[in-house]
């Protein structure tokens, strides 16, 4: 690190637990957030102010009159513009060392999978299963860890899958895409302005952490919030060993280990 950057993360080398060696993994990580939202706003800004090297920003959205209720990344100014754009302007307009770059159209497909494979952990910010569910798969099939976070009304939700962990459970052990859930979205629902907030500050606290090595990830554990009460739980996850996502994959990478040469 240069003289600018020791003073400009100086808050964080006092902590011992992180110190000069858990910045330099931050400048050396490459990060893609899907969605740039009310997750995306709040996460967005705390990665680009912790010193992460490289931002990819992903959302093929625009900026509405109504999503500035919550969304803090954007501003009037940005109406009608690409949110992966303004969200980009911000960062740098934050700190102008962290590398961005943008996606703007909704990721699908191989597009998908090549940037979830490029990068060294994902935040999801999306707004709909679909999404979070080929994430998931992208992210199992490239052993990049993911970070999850949904906020709607007054509650939120926040935990982490890592699949380079044998034991780490996937998007898809807690909520099965073929389940009958219901599709819940802030359009119609309505969302408490901060809560979007909690959340995506808390998923950047997870990137963070699991980046650098440090602390204990929610690999395992989900906390669910409510606003109305102001009230944390902790729900334990279990991997499902008959998973057609994560142990299908898991068992085909333990098989080519074991493969003949």
């Amino acid at each position: 690190m240069n003289d600018r950057q020791l003073l400009r993360y100086g808050r964080h080398l006092l902590l011992n637990e992180f110190g000069i060696e858990g910045q330099e993994k931050l400048l050396a990580s490459r990060v893609l957030v899907v969605g740039a939202g009310g997750l995306g706003s709040a996460a967005l800004l705390f990665l680009a102010s912790a010193g992460i090297g490289e931002l990819v920003i992903a959302d093929g959205d625009t900026v509405e009159l109504s999503n500035l209720q919550r969304q803090v990344i954007h501003r009037e100014s940005s109406l009608g513009r690409n949110k992966a754009a303004s969200a980009a302007e911000a960062v740098l307009a934050l700190n102008a060392d962290c590398k961005v770059s943008t996606l703007q159209s909704r990721l699908t497909g191989s597009n998908l999978s090549d940037a979830v494979a490029q990068v060294n952990l994902v935040l999801d910010c999306s707004d709909n299963f679909a999404t979070r569910h080929a994430l998931n798969r992208a992210s199992v099939s490239a052993r990049v860890p993911l970070v999850s976070g949904a906020a709607i009304r007054f509650d939120g939700q926040v935990t982490s899958f890592d699949p380079r962990r044998a034991s780490s459970s996937c998007y898809h052990c807690l909520f099965p895409d073929a389940s009958e859930l219901e599709e819940e979205r802030c359009a119609v629902m309505g969302v408490f302005a901060p809560i979007v907030g909690v959340i995506g500050a808390m998923q950047a606290s997870e990137a963070l952490r699991i980046l650098a090595g440090i602390g204990d990830p929610l690999v395992g554990r989900l906390l669910i919030y409510e606003g109305l009460s102001q009230r944390w739980q902790e729900v334990r996850l279990a991997k499902d060993p008959a998973c057609p996502v994560c142990s299908v994959v898991r068992n085909f990478h333990r098989s080519a280990q074991h493969a003949p040469a």
